[in-house]
């Protein structure tokens, strides 16, 4: 049990090297990183929590808590190779399952929505990324390969290899394009292609409104009135025809957001 927690520390501890850059060197990782820190504290901890030992495991994880500004119930189980980059606000609740190599920023909470027991936090697979302030609430899977955009809420299942961003959280397929961990500013923005279609149904429609109330002016000449209305007829229905498939795929794209695109 003690040689698994030193491989565990071991890989905590080296994983920092891959993941942030401006580690240099031992030292400064050991000392400086609050999120290695928490870990260590937490692994303790959580040692002593499964041997059913009373309040000492608590007591740890506040010590842990008052020095590094990360909150780690001792009962949450955390895979080797995780990083916890910077950390203040970090907050993990007593039932949370985290995978292997998972990366957590700061102000992430992984909680719970009720007073309900038993399981009641987040599972998160392996190699999931949480973004800096994302909330991840309730007994929910996050699969491997999951990447959470910062000030993300996502309170539903989460297959894998998939991106969700926005609140509440919505999955984002990135088909074929791979998305940089650190990479934050790459993630789309799908609030504002609904705004978009949105604007665009709104400004058709105006046209359209616009038409038929020329189309209602009055005309001295009644042929003349008669064949404007039929060309103006015409062209609307020609104007109509093409905007057909616009509008359809506007459809889809605010169905999507929604409904959530899937969760």
């Amino acid at each position: 049990m003690f040689k698994t927690l030193l491989d565990t520390l071991t890989t905590d501890f080296r994983i920092v090297f891959d993941r942030d850059p401006a580690a240099r060197n031992w030292l400064e990782v050991l000392f400086c990183y609050p999120g290695i820190q928490a870990l260590f504290f937490h692994r303790f901890a959580h040692l002593l929590y499964r041997l059913n030992l009373p309040f000492i495991p608590r007591l740890i994880s506040h010590i842990g808590r008052f020095l590094t500004g990360i909150e780690i119930h001792p009962g949450a189980t955390i895979g080797k190779g995780v990083f916890i980059d910077h950390g203040m606000g970090v907050v993990i609740g007593e039932t949370a399952i985290i995978g292997d190599y998972a990366l957590i920023y700061q102000g992430v909470t992984l909680g719970g929505t009720g007073k309900e027991l038993g399981k009641r936090h987040p599972t998160l697979g392996e190699n999931v990324i949480v973004g800096a302030g994302a909330k991840v609430l309730g007994n929910i899977t996050l699969g491997n390969n999951v990447r959470i955009g910062a000030g993300s809420v996502v309170l539903r299942d989460v297959p894998s290899d998939c991106t969700v961003v926005g609140i509440p959280g919505r999955i984002v397929y990135r088909a074929g394009e791979r998305v940089d961990p650190l990479d934050h500013g790459r993630l789309p923005d799908s609030e504002a292609q609904v705004i978009r279609a949105l604007v665009d149904r709104i400004e058709g429609l105006e046209q359209q409104v616009q038409s038929l109330q020329e189309l209602r002016q009055p005309t001295p000449d009644y042929a003349l009135a008669h064949s404007l209305a039929a060309t103006s007829l015409a062209a609307a229905h020609l104007a109509l025809a093409p905007s057909l498939a616009d509008h359809r795929a506007q459809d889809k794209i605010i169905e999507q957001f929604l409904d959530g695109a899937g969760i």
